[in-house]
């Protein structure tokens, strides 16, 4: 078998995670909703869940409810 084998370790992907370059798409992909961008059902849901979220933050006294087991 011909060619060059990569090995990356842990640390070092670890490291390459939190790049800017990581971070940043290409720019010549296509816009493709849930794909290479959040699908318009997924940013309402990311919305409703901030909203949420905002609403327990603002009553802290009380006891979030149990989830389904």
């Amino acid at each position: 078998l011909a060619g060059t084998r990569i090995i990356c370790d842990r640390k070092f992907l670890l490291e390459c995670k939190s790049s800017p370059a990581a971070r940043t798409p290409p720019c010549f992909l296509p816009q493709t909703p849930g794909v290479t961008s959040l699908a318009q059902s997924s940013l309402v849901k990311l919305e409703e869940l901030k909203e949420q979220n905002e609403s327990e933050e603002a009553m802290p006294g009380e006891q979030p409810t149990p989830g389904p087991p």
